[in-house]
């Protein structure tokens, strides 16, 4: 008699925590789903500044120089946004490209991180002058001697094409 109680005992366990697993998945999955929604506008947003696999054409329209490890704007930067903007008004049809340079001394890493980040300064620039973002594309940071000036390798340049 204590056998077949046992063994009855045995399925019910085996089903409630089968029901308990379940439940325990089912929260999991839904924290996960909810984290993942709330990330996506700030996928969106970074995306906005994924780098496009654009070639330069043409001179820079203009070029930021940046002094070492920093990614403010330079001062005179206002003069060069507005010229970027009229530029822009002037050409419906074109978007910016924006290329950012670093040398090779330190870490290559961080140089890549702080030329994207300085890229990114520019665009900020723009976006708030009123260029709409889709107008604004930026390329992957690029390694450059400078051509023995050495705040040459530390710039941004920038094309209307």
């Amino acid at each position: 008699m204590f056998d077949q109680e046992d063994g009855e005992l045995n399925v019910v366990m085996g089903v409630l925590f089968g029901v308990i697993a379940l439940v325990i998945a089912l929260v999991i999955g839904l924290g996960m789903w909810k984290l993942h929604a709330a990330a996506e506008p700030e996928a969106a947003a970074a995306g906005a500044s994924e780098f496009a696999d654009v070639a330069e054409v043409g001179e820079a329209l203009v070029k930021f120089y940046f002094p070492v490890g920093e990614a403010t704007l330079p001062e005179d930067a206002p003069a060069d946004i507005a010229t970027i903007v009229v530029a822009l008004d002037a050409t419906p049809g074109k978007k910016v490209l924006l290329s950012g340079f670093h040398d090779e001394s330190g870490a290559a890493a961080a140089n890549a991180e702080v030329s994207k980040n300085r890229a990114l300064s520019v665009r900020e620039a723009l976006l708030e002058a009123g260029v709409p973002a889709e107008r604004v594309l930026l390329r992957r940071p690029a390694v450059t001697l400078g051509g023995g000036d050495a705040a040459e390798a530390r710039r941004v340049e920038v094309r209307v094409q």
